[in-house]
């Protein structure tokens, strides 16, 4: 009779090999079973299945010019653009590009505080009107900066008392507002972290969409943000998704590339979006630390093309 140790040995090695039998038949497919390293991007990748409809936020790509970001990202076939100046939004359309979302004020001149309220209605109003000008589905808002001694329940009041003074013209345009959830927990850069925002838990960001009850207000779902302050991001994907309007991503830690030396598993976080019915865009945030940034984002696009 065999030793209880040597089967189970046998069943290791049976179920180890039928795990590289079933990977090797996936073939291509095989590459968005996990994140992709760097030497495994193809230099002319270009997006196939297209199921997620992908953006880039162009903030993280200067220097680069904006309109050669617009010629890469169009030759790599991303549908859309966003966080660039407004002045291009006419060569992107051009280009074939999309305009995702459209900015607003900062994140630091929130409507937490009502000192903002007057700044951060004008913007937003003006955002709308570019984005229906430009066909742009959404326009972003932040809570801004929490003000020293001031209770939470009263800086939730003083941003939904803003935003309530500019929805009904979200609404009556057919753009949507996106409040976007952001980490304050880095402080190694001064856009990997915001020390000091109000809206940083997640959970907080999602009981303001609820309360506002608009379907022209939802929330701006930030993966690698969602990672740093609340984790389970699959799972709050899957409970959220009513009120989700918008995602980013980045690699973690560092807000880098989507690969193999981050801890976020992207595909599965694509899949997981797919599986709610989310049709909106998903834009790439990352900020380039390979020497080829343009194959930083093919790259991207490849881990997230599921």
């Amino acid at each position: 009779m065999s030793s209880p140790s040597l089967s189970r040995r046998q069943l290791l090695s049976a179920g180890l090999a039928a795990s590289a039998a079933a990977t090797g038949s996936l073939g291509g497919s095989a590459a968005n079973a996990a994140q992709i390293e760097q030497s495994r991007t193809p230099a002319d990748f270009k997006i196939k299945n297209g199921r997620i409809r992908q953006s880039v936020m162009g903030w993280c790509f200067k220097p680069m010019p904006v309109p050669e970001l617009i010629r890469h990202c169009a030759d790599i076939g991303l549908e859309a653009i966003e966080g660039i100046d407004p002045k291009f939004y006419p060569e992107a359309v051009k280009a074939g590009l999309k305009i995702s979302l459209v900015s607003s004020h900062g994140f630091a001149k929130g409507p937490a505080d009502r000192a903002n309220h007057a700044e951060c209605i004008a913007k937003l109003r003006q955002s709308i009107d570019t984005a229906v000008k430009f066909k742009a589905p959404s326009v972003i808002t932040f809570t801004g900066m929490s003000v020293a001694g001031m209770a939470q329940a009263v800086a939730e009041q003083n941003c939904l008392d803003c935003w309530k003074q500019v929805i009904g013209y979200a609404e009556e345009k057919g753009v949507t507002i996106v409040l976007e959830h952001l980490n304050s927990r880095d402080d190694s850069h001064p856009m990997k972290g915001h020390p000091g925002y109000f809206g940083d838990d997640v959970e907080r960001c999602v009981d303001l969409v609820r309360r506002m009850d608009s379907p022209r207000f939802k929330l701006l779902f930030d993966v690698y943000h969602v990672q740093i302050m609340n984790g389970d991001v699959i799972r709050r994907i899957r409970e959220f998704h009513p009120w989700i309007g918008h995602y980013h991503t980045a690699g973690n830690p560092g807000r880098k590339e989507l690969d193999d030396t981050q801890e976020i598993n992207y595909p599965a976080v694509m899949k997981a979006i797919l599986a709610t019915g989310f049709d909106l865009y998903v834009a790439q945030e990352f900020i380039p630390t390979w020497d080829d940034p343009v194959l930083a984002l093919r790259h991207a696009a490849m881990v997230c093309d599921v």
